[in-house]
């Protein structure tokens, strides 16, 4: 296989490592099975195709952990931000993306490349030689993932994501619902227009918890329904509604439906008790996603509650609400500091198949991953970015900073870094994550500099 670094897997993580390589000179083979080979959450054969959301989340790069994620990937020529950046969409402080153009681009800027080849082929067991990345994301084949539980000798850990429901912009009533970003983040109309609000009293709030509760929700295997005795848990960060419902009935009320920030157009004296809210998820506004609403609910049920909301009475769905297992391996106990496989080391593993969990988190790995193989492949030598940094503390935590028993997948914040010294007294919270971040950028500059 010579000097040639193969990538299996063409999502997030598998085209930004593609990109680094090719850009350091190496050629690349991407191995993607779709759209050959499908898979539930998946619509189409485009690489880096955005299932769960349209967001990267907040693109504050002050204070914000994966705003710093996203500094650092565009500092690093990272493809995938610099597509994002191309086909953003309105959304107050975060990173919005119109999906479907985003993946377009993706795939032509790769498949453009002189030094990328792109193969339809699906990959069911690990390579025994060669320079090879593993990046299949969370719905890893399972050929694919039953040759890797036969490598690492240990059951792969699980647990469910759930995917959020998309509308129709002209089905919903604008005579109920409004236009407002929380907190009114934004100054053009683009950007005023990027949410849609449909207000609840606390009656049917209240109805509409009941009916959520009492919903037809998806039947899993044995062995993976919540009431099973070893139930295979959901990632806290994309929770089903029905699953915050069950956790209390106020927990929706302070989670994707508080009210804070809003004031009802229609209605400005009266404070809703509740609010869901949609964000625009294409250029055209023609589409909709309902915030935080991923779902376990069958499609039946799912229309019916759905459709109990204020202003989507009438809601016409682009998209339904889904759940998918995904897996993940246990990197702190399986991967050297490199993302080689201890037992394998020609292998790295890339994006949320290492317990990361996330858009840019993914893409993040797959960077680190591309660069580190193309080095090896090069004849240098490539260290991880140090550990006060976002890549560095993410890296860090997957390959030997968490504890393996407990092993769960994780997004980027600060409590992955090393600690702020603070000098003269306690810092307030803002303080202390400027700190964070000025201190990340500096010490990410000189990794750039030092290994460019």
């Amino acid at each position: 296989m010579g000097d040639r670094l193969h990538i299996v897997g063409g999502g997030m993580a598998g085209s930004e490592a593609a990109w680094q390589a090719a850009s350091m000179g190496v050629p690349v083979t991407i191995h993607e099975m779709r759209p050959k080979v499908g898979t539930f959450a998946h619509r189409t054969g485009h690489l880096a195709e955005m299932v769960c959301s349209n967001s990267f989340r907040s693109d504050d790069d002050e204070r914000n952990a994966v705003g710093l994620l996203h500094w650092e990937m565009r500092a690093a020529d990272g493809l995938i931000m610099a597509t994002a950046d191309r086909h953003r969409l309105p959304a107050g402080g975060a990173l919005a993306v119109d999906r479907d153009p985003f993946a377009e681009a993706v795939t032509g800027t790769l498949r453009a490349h002189p030094l990328i080849t792109i193969s339809g082929e699906e990959v069911t067991a690990l390579p025994a030689d060669g320079a090879w990345i593993v990046a299949t994301g969370p719905l890893t084949s399972g050929a694919l993932a039953e040759a890797i539980r036969s490598e690492t000798g240990t059951e792969a850990l699980a647990f469910f994501d759930a995917i959020a429901p998309i509308v129709y912009a002209e089905s919903v009533d604008m005579s109920v619902a409004w236009m407002q970003s929380r907190y009114d983040k934004g100054e053009t109309e683009d950007e005023r227009t990027a949410y849609m609000n449909c207000p609840m009293t606390r009656d049917q709030y209240e109805a509409f918890i009941d009916a959520l509760l009492a919903a037809d929700k998806t039947e899993f295997h044995e062995g993976e329904a919540d009431s099973s005795p070893d139930p295979t848990p959901y990632f806290d960060g994309c929770l089903p509604i029905e699953v915050m419902a069950e956790r209390g009935r106020e927990t929706l009320r302070f989670g994707p439906m508080k009210p804070v920030g809003l004031t009802n157009a229609h209605r400005p004296e009266v404070k809703p008790y509740a609010v869901v809210q949609l964000r625009r998820d294409n250029a055209l506004g023609t589409l909709y996603n309902i915030v935080g609403f991923q779902t376990k609910m069958k499609y039946g049920a799912q229309t019916e509650v759905l459709k109990s909301i204020p202003g989507l009475e009438n809601a016409h769905f682009a998209r339904l609400g889904g759940i998918h297992r995904n897996t993940f391996i246990n990197s702190p106990t399986l991967l050297d500091a490199g993302m080689r496989l201890k037992s394998r080391p020609h292998i790295r593993f890339a994006g949320q198949i290492t317990g990361v969990e996330g858009y840019v988190e993914s893409a993040a790995m797959g960077l680190l991953a591309g660069r580190m193989a193309a080095a090896q492949i090069l004849g240098r030598d490539l260290p991880p970015p140090p550990a006060d940094t976002a890549m560095g503390a993410l890296v860090t935590h997957i390959t030997g900073g968490a504890e393996a028993r407990t092993f769960q997948p994780m997004n980027v914040n600060f409590g992955l870094f090393p600690p702020i010294n603070a000098k003269g007294g306690r810092r307030g919270r803002k303080d202390r994550y400027k700190a964070y971040t000025d201190r990340a950028k500096s010490s990410f500059r000189e990794w750039l500099a030092a290994h460019s």
